[in-house]
């Protein structure tokens, strides 16, 4: 795959657990647990818009109950940060574990580009963003301060 430049600036949504240990905007959690598109080495995991931030936390917290010390901060990706996307065509298998985690290794490991723009598997027509921690571009990220996130009760406990 071949990087490109942003010629506008993007902006990401990330929710994390807000409990001093670790920032929210950090990839400590993927490096401990490896996610869909990583399994040597660590990658941040963001989503395109807010929505679909809350849509993946709630796919992969499996608690049936509203989550504790939710936060949320919105990322900001520059005009001139490099990118590259995956598509559901563009790489075959693409939902393959095996298949999305040699991808994000390869991609991580060649600094090719500062972020991945890759298709949600929960909702595959929106895009969930990762961002290489080791890219020299990764300072000129920014970030929001944390957020806390409102869990609407219903999507927990219908009727209420």
């Amino acid at each position: 795959m071949t990087a490109s430049i942003l010629d506008r600036t993007l902006k990401a949504y990330r929710i994390g657990i807000h409990n001093n240990r670790y920032p929210i905007f950090n990839s400590t959690g993927a490096k401990l647990y490896p996610g869909r598109w990583n399994e040597n080495y660590p990658v941040i995991y963001c989503s395109s818009n807010y929505s679909l931030a809350m849509l993946e936390k709630l796919a992969h917290s499996n608690t049936g109950d509203i989550p504790k010390n939710q936060q949320w901060i919105e990322i900001v990706l520059p005009v001139g940060t490099t990118y590259e996307t995956v598509t559901t065509y563009s790489l075959s298998n693409w939902k393959e574990s095996s298949v999305s985690k040699r991808y994000g290794d390869d991609w991580i490991k060649s600094k090719r580009s500062c972020i991945s723009i890759v298709p949600s598997v929960i909702a595959p027509v929106d895009n969930n963003i990762l961002i290489n921690e080791s890219h020299p571009q990764f300072s000129n990220i920014t970030t929001s301060l944390n957020q806390p996130v409102i869990w609407d009760r219903r999507l927990f406990f219908p009727g209420n």
